[in-house]
């Protein structure tokens, strides 16, 4: 089935998964579509926000509501490579070298903290996430399917930290923050037992079922005007006097699976200006590099969305 109706059918139970995540996480409806955008795009994501607020949370159930496999890895300054990747072992009994596969061998992989790891344990992710294998002691290994990364980090503490470097941050499809609840959701979660996390998410899609809807989202039609629109914002990031470091091109194209993602979530079949101008901003910001003048303020995160959103409002919409 192809066209308006896989479209509607995709988003239909994608809409089950939703409600399921807006279960756990109370009064964050928008972050949690993202993150499924994220989901839908084979792309991998960044949770960056206070203590408390329920990143790990999300992280998990987001991982828990596709029947996949699952592994948390909770970063420190004394893990290495090999606690991720796997090592490869001499086993006296068969007289043969065997590789003895680390936590990176699943779906859904929980990166908690990830900027309390050293620089050298955060590239081990690198070719993971990029090229979806791994490769260690002349041997390549695939990566799941599906695979998508989720890390978490505080971005107010910074004693103890290694702050994750451009080429890393350019492989998450999307940085989000969570914020505050509400009154209302706050309330609610004051109310349940202590100890209690709330209701556990439940398995909504099998892999197959999630691979089927990463397929419908790379169908989506984008017309040649919103590509080229998309690449004119892509090119004022480039050429802005703010920033020393614009868009890669593989942030462009990160755009462009994000928005395909999206308009398969509302249930259409093709992609609409509104929402390049929706993604733009959780796309963009943390692959731009604020020049030595502007840096200097403590809000680089917050000045960085504020001048996407500047060149959003100066990039003529295509009618």
């Amino acid at each position: 089935m192809h066209g308006p109706e896989a479209a509607v059918s995709a988003a239909t139970r994608l809409a089950e998964l939703e409600a399921s995540l807006n279960a756990v996480i109370r009064g964050k409806a928008d972050v949690i579509r993202m993150s499924v955008v994220c989901l839908l795009s084979r792309g991998h994501l960044l949770i960056e926000d206070v203590p408390g607020v329920g990143k790990t949370t999300l992280a998990q159930a987001l991982a828990r509501t596709v029947s996949c496999g699952f592994q948390r890895l909770q970063c420190t300054a004394d893990m290495l490579p090999g606690d991720i990747l796997g090592v490869t072992i001499y086993n006296a009994r068969t007289g043969e070298f065997e590789f003895k596969p680390g936590p990176i061998f699943t779906s859904f992989l929980l990166a908690d903290e990830i900027n309390r790891a050293t620089p050298k344990t955060q590239s081990a992710l690198l070719e993971a996430m990029n090229e979806r294998q791994i490769s260690i002691d002349g041997h390549t290994y695939p990566m799941a399917e599906p695979f998508l990364v989720i890390a978490t980090q505080n971005p107010v503490e910074h004693h103890g930290t290694y702050p994750l470097p451009e080429s890393q941050l350019d492989r998450f499809l999307m940085r989000l923050r969570i914020g505050y609840p509400d009154r209302a959701s706050e309330r609610e979660i004051l109310r349940q037992s202590p100890g209690v996390n709330g209701p556990a998410p439940q398995a909504i899609l099998t892999p197959e079922e999630l691979l089927s809807a990463q397929l419908a989202a790379e169908r989506v039609s984008v017309d040649e005007s919103l590509v080229s629109y998309m690449l004119s914002i892509v090119e004022a990031t480039r050429s802005h006097e703010s920033l020393l470091l614009g868009v890669s091109p593989r942030g462009a194209q990160a755009l462009y699976r994000a928005v395909q993602a999206l308009a398969l979530l509302e249930g259409r079949d093709y992609v609409l200006p509104d929402d390049i101008k929706r993604l733009a901003v959780p796309v963009f910001a943390h692959r731009v590099v604020l020049n030595q003048r502007v840096s200097l303020s403590n809000r680089s995160t917050e000045t960085a969305e504020r001048l996407l959103a500047e060149i959003l409002n100066r990039v003529e919409v295509p009618l």
